[in-house]
């Protein structure tokens, strides 16, 4: 019984920091570019933790993290704009599935370093920083995975 509260209180504080609108939005893009919504969550909360006004020292913004040239290729006009940067972004993430042949590692690799530098190393590529992005969002999306696969699931009548 201990484990079925605890298990609920984690999923119920990762649905707090994720508002209705901003899922709403995610499930809508990640449907439409064929992208795992549960991917698009763990970037967004390794990238901006959902604060939809985050800003890096590098240039990135916005709950993805987008930079202006990623944004512009993208036709994202408004980096800040919530529904415009979770568009964007999925859309850029389902680019990097074709462009890695699906290969997860090099996808996340690719979104935080440029797909330029990891497509021409592979999974030589390591950078510390992509290298502790990357082992961040496999462990967001794997929680995701996992609590998505709880939510679809019934309990059997008693």
């Amino acid at each position: 019984m201990t484990w079925r509260f605890i298990l609920v209180a984690l999923v119920a504080s990762n649905v707090r920091a994720q508002p209705a609108a901003l899922a709403a939005l995610v499930d809508r893009w990640a449907e439409h570019f064929g992208v795992p919504s549960e991917l698009v969550r763990a970037v967004i909360e390794a990238e901006s933790n959902w604060n939809p006004r985050a800003a890096s020292p590098a240039g990135a913004v916005g709950l993805m993290q987008l930079m202006p040239d990623t944004a512009a290729a993208f036709r994202v006009g408004n980096r800040f704009d919530p529904a415009e940067n979770i568009r964007g972004g999925v859309a850029y993430l389902a680019f990097l599935m074709e462009q890695c042949g699906g290969d997860l590692r090099l996808v996340v690799g690719a979104y935080n370093a440029g797909h330029s530098r990891v497509l021409k190393a592979g999974l030589r590529y390591k950078h510390p920083e992509t290298v502790n992005f990357t082992h961040r969002v496999a462990y967001l999306f794997r929680r995701n995975r996992w609590e998505s696969m709880l939510s679809q699931r019934k309990e059997p009548d008693e």
